[in-house]
């Protein structure tokens, strides 16, 4: 169930960045965060969550023996992208 509900929420997120990175260029998505207080403020909102998951997806990849780097690195350039994709690529545990 997790899985299916991960896979849904990278499906529509991905499409909504399709059509914001169609509409206003990867540069166009940061250029109204810095417009007032307000946008700035979730702006460091959302770094400071992704901030959060990469620090779990270190801690999970030491614990599990995943190479985190690849991860990261999209965390860094695509956001949510890395934690959802890290998230779907893990391996099952298996039922007890």
């Amino acid at each position: 169930m997790q899985r299916i509900v991960l896979t849904i929420t990278l499906i529509l997120f991905s499409a909504l960045s399709v059509k914001a990175l169609w509409q206003v260029g990867y540069l166009g998505l940061f250029s109204q965060q810095f417009a007032n207080s307000g946008t700035q403020q979730v702006l460091t909102d959302l770094i400071i969550a992704v901030c959060i998951c990469m620090y779990r997806m270190w801690h999970d990849a030491n614990a599990t023996g995943r190479n985190v780097w690849p991860w990261l690195a999209l965390s860094m350039v695509a956001g949510s992208f890395g934690p959802l994709l890290y998230m779907l690529t893990a391996k099952r545990k298996a039922a007890v």
